[in-house]
């Protein structure tokens, strides 16, 4: 162990985006890495993007300080199991985005739950595989951390330090009530966002010709690998149940008062448009803090090389900060329209630099 408390020494099972990542973070903070993967093709290529060395076959060694299960929630305790036999490490951990079934799993097979700690970070992108993990994915994500009653606090000390190492922030809590809190703000949102884009399976070509942003935003995530997402859906069945039916309710009041047509129905359908406002404002913001108010500068942009590196460097000259980015392209048109997110206070000096360097800024 490192005097900063980093692992010296992990052993990663799983090359897929998460056990990736996170051997490319840990390798950045100097910590020897070793690689296993049931395929041979994903643990060369992280092998070769420099995420660590391929762990010997039958050849474990000294055991590691800490083994990193990047596995499906259904393979996290058979593969624990193994792990504790082959003696791989001192202490494990898993990435796993459910946390009960798994736990209830390795009590059931015997495994040593001293020595492991569940986890999960908070972090992902639509691609899947090594060629998407980067070492910098779980910045200032929030990292869940389940313990077990028997866990040891010398393993919670651990699994929290490579957390830390991963420049994520640690979050302790239940088993259940992380599986709880997953299937409210991941996993049912994830279905509800495969149920829109679904619809559009049937559009006609008129129908996603007039595509905007609203229609992306909502199926962004729909884009996900569905072989991944079917276990993470069993694996926490009855919690994102609960939410898909309190989704479903909503839905079919406001589909049943819309098709009434009556003087009332617009009223009922507002308060749920309401109460998405109120949800939708309890997200919180930047770097976890207080949710945030920005204002929007919108861009007419060319579809060109070297735009967007453009208006970035006019923003940085006005000295204001961008706080998020959208682009929506103009059907059949080599245009775009970028929306920049920046304080209330910074709209019109940005808006006033773009002009002066030619760029088409509305208002």
């Amino acid at each position: 162990m490192a005097e900063d408390g980093i692992p010296g020494r992990i052993i990663v099972v799983g090359t897929g985006l998460i056990g990736t990542s996170i051997a490319l973070a840990l390798r950045e903070r100097g910590t020897e890495v070793l690689l296993t993967d049931r395929d041979a093709a994903s643990l060369a290529m992280a092998v070769e993007l420099g995420a660590g060395e391929a762990l010997p076959d039958g050849a474990v060694g000294e055991p590691a300080e800490l083994a990193v299960l990047a596995v499906p929630p259904a393979a996290v305790a058979v593969t624990l199991l193994d792990a504790q036999k082959r003696g791989l490490a001192a202490v494990y951990t898993d990435v796993a985005s459910v946390k009960a079934l798994p736990l209830k799993q390795a009590a059931e097979l015997g495994c040593d739950l001293t020595s492991f700690v569940p986890g999960h970070p908070l972090a992902g992108r639509e691609r899947s595989g090594p060629a998407a993990a980067r070492g910098d994915l779980f910045l200032g994500r929030p990292w869940a951390l389940c313990p077990a009653p028997e866990s040891r606090p010398e393993a919670v000390a651990v699994v929290t330090a490579l957390v830390t190492a991963c420049g994520a922030e640690p979050v302790v809590l239940d088993a259940a009530e992380h599986d709880e809190a997953v299937a409210l703000v991941s996993h049912g949102p994830h279905v509800v966002s495969a149920a829109v884009a679904a619809r559009l399976t049937g559009a006609g070509e008129t129908a996603l010709g007039l595509t905007g942003q609203g229609v992306r935003d909502v199926t962004r995530i729909a884009a996900s690998d569905p072989r991944l997402w079917i276990g993470i859906l069993t694996a926490n069945a009855t919690p994102v149940a609960d939410v898909l039916e309190a989704v479903a309710t909503d839905l079919a009041v406001a589909a049943s008062l819309l098709r009434d047509g009556s003087e009332g129905a617009a009223t009922h359908v507002a308060d749920l448009l309401l109460r998405g406002n109120a949800g939708r404002s309890r997200i919180p913001g930047k770097h976890g803090g207080e949710p945030s108010s920005y204002a929007v500068v919108q861009v007419v942009i060319p579809d060109r090389p070297g735009e967007l590196a453009m208006i970035f460097q006019a923003a940085g000259i006005a000295g204001v900060n961008i706080e998020d980015v959208t682009i929506e392209h103009s059907p059949g048109r080599p245009l775009g329209v970028l929306e920049l997110s920046v304080s209330p206070g910074a709209a019109e000096r940005l808006s006033e630099e773009l002009r002066a360097r030619g760029w088409s800024v509305p208002g």
